[in-house]
């Protein structure tokens, strides 16, 4: 086939593939695309039934899936940890088998466990005054685990909730929430990522702090006051201390933080900024040529709020100091450098040797890559501009977002409008950047189903980069799985990355709607498969204990459950009583969980071994209600019930 032939099939296929975007939403992104497709209704080709998949329709004959398949019996390599996106919650999948092993409740009501039912899910929640939880909703979007010495040390994970400015700690050795706090002057929390090292302190090389960006500016005393002040709106830039949970400072910034990364020697932390222009509508967003990838100096940042150079706002006790352009003109004192990108970032990622920053631009075909020294040297006065620190700009793609690395010196960016993996070489981008036209920076493309949004390596956030997988969150998957409805499942694409040519291994569905990711291989996950009994104050440590207390109308029901049995056959409360059970689960057996159900009181949760919780409720209806156990665990575990006797 002549050179101009084939030129012509791909563009042929290219175009194909690409009528499943809407025309309309392309329009939208101010002219940088054209699309003439006048329907979307010709997207993709027609379905493959399982037995239609075969080298040439629609699979690669090149690719050995076998390589990638568990089998009954064995284990995953890896852990992916996923935000769950507005379902509030996050999800544990393995791979490369792409099975679901975990839902965690973060933010979102959970019956199955019975989050925000036990009166100590509620705690961590947050609950108002009269005792029920203060939000019922949630979107989590950026999960990231703590760190020693640049890589996961399995301890914790945190993650936001974008709606109610909320940032959770998940405990890695139960997979359990255990902490949540939120944030003063905040909405629209976005991005967050630990610190890979402590930079005060050269003996601490673990995780002390944890990054939040802030994405919707407001008013800084929200109180329903100068509403239409737009010009005076801020986004804030939070920093919260990774054990005690509380928030440590924030700084007041120009424009919209987006993601968040943090540096291998602790120095700075960043945040992709766009609308630099502060501006409260879409066309106010989108004059500037150019947007930002900001930067934070922590030192100088704790030096100003130690020195009390900080101002309190919204009621808040917080220190805020102002990292506006205005108020750091002078490089050698300021507290942020704003480095020039293309406009409207969506994602900055660090390289695993520390020495760089990918901040991709959505409105430009382009990727920047900033150099962590030459930011250091802005701040020392050595730089003129700080956008001499970018050192490189390739050509990769339209709709770059997000950047993962290989440990090999590649780069792997998703472009969401493309709907490819685009791989580039960091050198060859830098020397293109220079100048020599010899330097190819993209080195692969792989097309996915369909729009991108994050991508990451296996260990690609730490300085141990494996190389081995890629995955890719794509937000539309039509064609590629059975339908359940308008609402359609969304793909996690493993991609393969091991050689010099990326290979698509494996579709695994998702629900609705995840946003980051975290692989890690599965001997940094240490988890706990029995509690410590003695860690509940609490706990009803044999059943001989099991009894009923009543202190005026407050009734406590001690009680354990040791399958197939409660150690109460029933107790008798009366109605009106304010009643608190509390539950120790006495099975040291690995697995063998508990559930308790109270039929029309709402109540519904679980224990695991060895472990105490507690739901409390008012005795509202009289009669007689069965108390059941809902997570089979025994042979005769239809019979393991209770009954509680209100009195009318």
């Amino acid at each position: 086939m002549s050179e101009d032939k084939t030129q012509k099939t791909m563009a042929a296929a290219i175009i194909g593939r690409r009528r499943f975007i809407n025309t309309a939403a392309l329009a939208s992104l101010v002219g940088v695309v054209g699309c003439n497709e006048k329907s979307a209704s010709t997207a993709t080709p027609a379905a493959l039934s399982a037995s239609d998949a075969k080298p040439g329709n629609g699979s690669d004959g090149n690719v050995d899936y076998s390589k990638y398949e568990v089998h009954p019996g064995q284990l995953d390599d890896y852990y992916s940890f996923s935000s769950g996106g507005h379902a509030g919650d996050a999800r544990i999948y393995g791979l490369p088998s792409g099975r679901l092993f975990k839902i965690i409740p973060v933010f979102n009501m959970d019956c199955l466990v019975g989050w925000g039912i036990t009166n100590e899910s509620k705690k961590i929640i947050g609950t108002k005054a009269d005792g029920s939880v203060k939000y019922h909703t949630g979107d989590t979007h950026h999960i990231h685990p703590s760190y020693k010495d640049g890589t996961y040390d399995g301890k914790y994970m945190f993650v936001n909730d974008k709606i109610h400015g909320r940032l959770a700690r998940i405990r890695m050795d139960t997979m359990e929430t255990d902490k949540i706090v939120e944030l003063p002057l905040v909405q629209g929390f976005h991005g967050t990522f630990p610190d890979k090292r402590d930079p005060v302190d050269p003996a601490i090389n673990y995780t002390t702090r944890v990054f939040c960006g802030s994405e919707f500016s407001i008013p800084l005393d929200n109180n329903g006051k100068n509403m239409d002040a737009t010009a005076d709106y801020r986004s804030i830039f939070t920093c919260v201390d990774s054990e005690s949970m509380e928030v440590r400072w924030q700084v007041l910034i120009d424009g919209n933080c987006d993601l968040v990364a943090s540096s291998y020697d602790g120095k700075l932390a960043c945040t992709n900024q766009y609308n630099s222009e502060n501006g409260a509508h879409y066309e106010d967003m989108m004059s500037a040529e150019m947007d930002s990838c900001l930067f934070f100096n922590i030192a100088r940042i704790e030096e100003a709020v130690k020195a009390g150079k900080f101002k309190n706002y919204g009621g808040s006790k917080v220190p805020v100091v102002d990292g506006t352009k205005a108020a750091n003109p002078d490089p050698k004192t300021a507290l942020t450098c704003y480095v020039p990108v293309s406009k409207n970032p969506h994602g900055v990622n660090a390289s695993p040797d520390g020495k760089y920053y990918a901040c991709s631009g959505k409105l430009s075909p382009t990727a920047t890559l900033i150099e962590h020294a030459l930011v250091l040297k802005w701040f020392d006065g050595e730089l003129k501009d700080a956008r001499e620190a970018v050192v490189a700009e390739p050509e990769i793609g339209l709709g770059p977002l997000h950047t993962g690395f290989d440990g090999r010196g590649n780069a792997y960016t998703t472009l969401f409008l493309d709907s490819q993996i685009v791989k580039w070489n960091v050198e060859a981008a830098i020397k293109s950047f220079k100048g020599d036209k010899t330097a190819k920076p993209v080195v692969d493309r792989l097309d996915v189903q369909y729009q991108p949004g994050h991508g990451f390596t296996s260990m690609g956030e730490t300085k141990d980069a494996d190389g081995k997988y890629f995955l890719s969150d794509n937000k539309f998957s039509k064609d590629r799985f059975l339908p359940v409805g308008p609402l359609h499942p969304e793909t996690a694409q493993l991609i393969d990355i091991s050689g010099d040519k990326m290979k698509l291994v494996a579709d695994h569905s998702v629900y609705s709607e995840p946003h980051d990711s975290i692989i890690i291989p599965r001997n940094l996950v240490r988890t706990r498969q029995v509690y410590d009994i003695n860690e509940f104050p609490n706990a009803v440590k044999d059943a001989k204990d099991c009894r009923v207390e009543r202190k005026g109308k407050k009734v406590t029901v001690y009680l354990t459950s040791q399958a197939p049995t409660f150690g109460l056959r029933e107790w008798t409360v009366k109605r009106g009583d304010e009643v608190t059970i509390i539950l120790t689960n006495l099975d040291k057996v690995e697995d063998l969980t508990h559930g308790f159900a109270i039929p029309k009181y709402d109540i519904n949760f679980i224990v695991n071994p060895q472990e105490t919780k507690s739901v409390t409720f008012i005795a509202d209806k009289p009669g007689v209600y069965w108390c059941y156990c809902t997570n089979f665990c025994h042979a005769l575990h239809l019979e393991m019930r209770s009954r509680m006797l209100v009195e009318a």
